[in-house]
């Protein structure tokens, strides 16, 4: 292989262009991935249209959701499936050696730092890439498991770190992309889950999962949905006190609703991403002994923990999961961006049907 196939951001809304690259020299810590598939990602969609700025200057690919094969690399990693996380600690720093290596300030990202998986091949950091258990490839393809690198673990490890546990009443706010797996989530801690979407579609899909409490938000206001989750709440029989609160909208008005909802030694936990500023009253914290904490991807050694939920059986992907050739991204980022898609996209390499 002498060259790299790819889709490069070239400028805010601009369509993604399909490019050769150059390949890469391989260092001696680093691995080249042969892309499997690459999850689509509301952070993609924050740099590509809403112009928060990639670390790394335009062109740039992006994809941060990565899993596929080492084809290159380390020995022990050769020809192994793996999935690429979206936080690359250096795994040396206070930080990493303090439980905080997702916030590694020398951690490196795909399709923020350097290319990334909207391509045929990566190059990425060895050290903290996933293998794949062999009873997880039973029943998923190595492409649908790409949503791990982020719309899974992310959200897995918010759970861990609110404290998550049974019978705790679990609310989460926004159950589109990342928010579906956070409901699963939710309900395998033994979470009592609430969930709260404007979509209708997306509150329904939840049955599969056996989740049947769901609150359609759109047109209500604040106060009014205040009442319909209490009285969810007495009707579940969960307790009125330490509700966990989970943000997944990365909206303004979400938001808001979840900072609303935040009572007595509640956990307000915020995962989704927006750009608004909110007015809030941060002494309720005081007045309701209640924390807002922030997540921002996963700890590479929790992964594991996330693939063996899956291998069990516990955790769903192929309900919520969608593949599409990687040729068709900007009619996946268009659809994105009109909130047409209903399930998380995964774009699959597909360089040969489209030479």
């Amino acid at each position: 292989m002498n060259q790299y196939l790819a889709y490069t951001m070239t400028a805010v809304d601009q369509p993604f262009e399909r490019v050769n690259l150059p390949e890469q020299e391989i260092r001696s810590d680093e691995a080249l991935v042969e892309v499997a598939g690459c999850g689509v990602c509301h952070t993609d969609l924050s740099f590509w249209h809403h112009g928060v700025p990639t670390r790394h200057k335009l062109p740039l690919v992006l994809g941060h959701e990565i899993s596929g094969t080492v084809i290159k690399g380390p020995q022990e990693l050769h020809g192994k499936a793996v999935i690429v996380p979206a936080v690359l600690p250096c795994g040396e720093c206070e930080l990493c050696q303090n439980d905080h290596s997702n916030i590694c300030q020398n951690q490196k990202m795909p399709g923020n730092d350097f290319n990334g998986g909207f391509a045929s091949h990566v190059v990425v950091p060895a050290r903290f890439l996933i293998p794949v258990p062999d009873n997880v490839l039973k029943n998923h393809s190595l492409s649908e498991l790409s949503v791990i690198a982020d719309a899974i673990s992310t959200p897995y490890q918010v759970m861990v770190k609110s404290g998550l546990k049974a019978g705790d009443y679990a609310i989460i706010i926004g159950v589109g992309g990342v928010g579906i797996y956070a409901a699963q989530l939710a309900k395998i801690f033994g979470g009592n889950v609430l969930a709260i979407d404007i979509s209708q579609d997306r509150l329904d899909q939840l049955s599969e999962i056996g989740i049947s409490s769901t609150l359609n938000s759109k047109g209500l206001t604040i106060k009014e949905v205040k009442q319909h989750v209490k009285q969810k709440c007495r009707e579940s029989g969960a307790s009125p006190v330490g509700w966990k609160i989970y943000e997944m909208s990365g909206t303004k008005a979400g938001q808001e609703l979840a900072y609303a909802l935040l009572g007595i030694a509640g956990t307000l936990s915020i995962v989704g991403f927006t750009l608004d500023k909110l007015e809030i009253r941060l002494s309720n914290l005081m007045a309701f002994d209640a924390q807002v904490i922030g997540t921002w991807g996963c700890k590479p050694e929790l992964y594991l923990d996330v693939l063996e939920l899956i291998a069990n059986g516990e955790l769903k992907l192929k309900p919520y999961t969608e593949i599409q050739p990687m040729s068709t991204i900007n009619e996946v980022f268009q659809d994105m961006l009109h909130h047409k898609l209903s399930k998380r996209t995964v774009l699959v390499p597909d360089f040969d049907k489209t030479n």
